[in-house]
């Protein structure tokens, strides 16, 4: 399989293994290694082990990674690169296998030894995976023999041994491990989780195959990720839920630097800007300077474009970096050396000669692209010049709804029931809809800590609207007032009043929709709120079961059935099936609902790991297109419960 711009055929030797330091501290402060021991640090052990492949397809030496989840549990990630080297280590006296998954930053990716790029954590995957598991195995086929060892919660079970043979023109890895159920919360693997990263991970290494198997129930789940197109195909699969501007993807490639780059691109006609950096096929959420260069080649070439052939008056201004990548979808992916990232985390890269280098490249192939293509340069600097416009009238409204201090005198709504509690970790806000249901909530709040929010309706589909509408919006307005946090560009989490936002609907159809047109616009102008975790939802109970002036609360069909058990079923029962939170006075409300004491509350969580596929089901469920969305909910169908049709 060919990487242009990224092989290296160095050796790969035993000694291009190097030792950093030892592994003691990984089950003491397994978070440290591999983020939180959460559901995403235990998918992250499978992406660790996978990563590794990857190496191996960047470098040309595998082209197929197959992992399955066993029926215990356990999972299996085989390739058919060149095998972990089996041979002795000179620096530790032990084979270099037996280094890599018992040496903490022992592997081929420090010292510039064994592979020219590399992703994973911070080359600490194999021996990070292996302390965070009850058992791990490996086997790698090498010149003709099965070489295998095992380790237990990190410790060698038994050295490296000979025990098989293969084909002696195979070569490969396997690996299976169980984690650890004493370092992890929770140890089920999530089949939809594995598919979103390994899908992406495939478009990122154009015809690199991964084949995902699980065998757990009887019948098995496999799917197969290779894309030919590599970040060609991935803009297409992104703009599947939309309809584009044109035909053409967009697509620039080149090194420069030592930076290998490559970038995909197309309009569409949604308002979102929707741009992700990739380093080393490693997302990176708080972009760095590969999206720094790629949005300067971008405004600076439109621009020029724009100019030099009269699309733009003299007297018109330049067109902004904002408006040119309205309704963009782009894959930024860069394959560097040494990567300098911001954080421990990952989230931003630091290197300044991928600014360079991206900049450099896009600029001059974009530039072709739109001599060649001056139709596609026409549609979108039309619709730029639309979104100049519409930005313009959107700055007018915006001016009005900014949160100002009390000497520029810019009230709060009136509809809003303001608590008397002024610090914000104290405060929470109910977004609630309906006046009665307003009503209730009013009469039954703690006065001192909680703030309630009516709103009229469905308010406006944000996934169909441009900022000029969404500004001129009377309940939008009202929640970035209520707010106080301004949105986009604006956006001042220190300004936020309330350290809770609950938006509190009716358990029906209508209540799901009006909470997911809310969530929409939250994800698309203040993701942050969701991100920091102060976006909940309220869970009002579905029945009332009341038997001899006894009253009890169900929040699902199972908790009723378990306390119908309980009780006894028989003709005292009274069932009231709640239909919306108009039914419940104030302090059924309050002791169901608002009580901090016995209510239940559900944190709106985000993945930016999968931020790609978060962004993708917005727009399926609440863009224009009907199809995708028939399919998507036919797909999920078996996944809903309590919804009432």
């Amino acid at each position: 399989m060919s990487m242009t711009g990224t092989e290296f055929d160095a050796e790969y030797g035993a000694d291009q293994i190097q030792i950093l330091e030892g592994l003691e501290a990984v089950r003491k402060r397994p978070g440290m290694y591999i983020g939180s021991t959460s559901l995403r640090g235990l998918h992250h052990l499978v992406y660790e082990i996978v990563d590794n492949s990857v190496d191996e397809a960047l470098a040309g030496h595998c082209d197929t990674i197959d992992v399955t989840i066993n029926k215990d549990n356990s999972v299996t990630v085989s390739d058919n690169g060149r095998g972990i080297p089996v041979g002795i280590n000179h620096k530790s006296g032990l084979p270099a296998v037996e280094v890599v998954f018992t040496v903490l930053h022992a592997g081929g990716k420090f010292g510039g030894g064994g592979y020219k790029v590399s992703g994973g954590l911070h080359g600490v995957g194999a021996s990070v995976v292996n302390a965070l598991s009850e058992w791990l195995e490996v086997e790698i086929c090498h010149e003709g023999k099965i070489y295998k060892q095992r380790y237990e919660r990190g410790q060698v079970i038994y050295k490296l041994k000979v025990v098989g043979d293969c084909d002696p023109e195979k070569t490969g890895t396997k690996v299976i491990f169980l984690p650890d159920k004493s370092i992890f919360e929770e140890t089920i693997f999530d089949y939809s989780i594995l598919k979103q990263r390994f899908r992406e991970m495939a478009f990122l290494t154009k015809g690199l195959k991964i084949i995902l198997r699980d065998v757990r129930e009887e019948e098995v789940k496999e799917q197969t990720f290779h894309y030919e197109g590599g970040i060609k195909e991935f803009v297409t699969y992104l703009n599947k839920s939309k309809t584009p501007l044109y035909d053409q993807i967009i697509y620039c490639e080149g090194e420069k630097d030592n930076v290998y780059v490559e970038v995909a691109m197309q309009h569409n006609d949604s308002y979102s800007d929707n741009t992700y950096g990739f380093v080393n096929n490693i997302t990176t959420p708080e972009g760095g300077t590969h999206i720094v260069g790629f949005r300067n080649s971008l405004t600076k070439t439109f621009n020029d474009y724009a100019r030099k052939n009269k699309l733009l008056k003299d007297n018109e201004p330049n067109l902004s970096g904002e408006d040119i990548r309205e309704g963009l979808t782009a894959i930024i992916s860069v394959k560097i050396e040494d990567p300098q990232f911001e954080g421990q985390t990952k989230q931003k890269l630091g290197n300044s000669e991928a600014r360079g280098a991206v900049d450099n490249i896009v600029s001059s192939q974009l530039e072709v692209f739109l001599e060649q293509n001056p139709n596609v340069a026409k549609l979108t600097v039309e619709k730029s010049v639309m979104a100049q416009r519409a930005r313009e009238a959107a700055r007018k409204a915006r001016d009005l709804t900014r949160r100002k201090s009390a000497l520029e005198g810019l009230s709060l709504p009136g509809k809003l029931a303001d608590c008397s509690d002024k610090d914000p970790v104290n405060c929470e806000i109910y977004i609630v809809e309906g006046d009665s249901a307003g009503g209730s909530a009013k009469t039954a709040r703690d006065r001192a800590t909680q703030a309630i929010l009516p709103l009229r309706g469905k308010i406006l589909n944000v996934e169909k609207a441009r900022l000029d509408k969404i500004y001129a919006n009377a309940e939008i307005k009202a929640m970035i007032t209520a707010f106080g946090t301004g949105i986009h560009e604006d956006f001042d989490i220190s300004k936020l009043r309330y350290h809770k936002i609950i938006i509190m609907t009716d358990a029906d159809v209508d209540g799901a929709h009006i909470s997911t047109l809310l969530l929409t616009f939250l994800y698309r102008f203040m993701p942050e709120l969701i991100k920091q975790g102060y976006v909940y939802l309220a869970q009002p109970p579905l029945y009332k079961l009341e038997k001899n002036k006894k009253i009890w609360y169900a929040y699902s069909d199972e908790e009723l059935n378990d306390i119908l058990t309980e009780v006894g079923r028989d003709t005292n029962n009274k069932i009231q099936r709640y239909k919306g939170l108009g039914e419940m006075d104030a302090d059924q409300l309050w002791d169901t609902t608002m009580d901090p004491e016995h209510r239940i509350l559900l944190k709106v969580t985000m993945d930016e790991e999968t931020s790609s596929e978060l962004d993708l089901t917005f727009t399926t469920l609440m863009g224009d297109k009907v199809e995708p969305r028939r399919e998507f909910i036919e797909a999920n169908a078996r996944f809903v419960r309590n919804l009432d049709i």
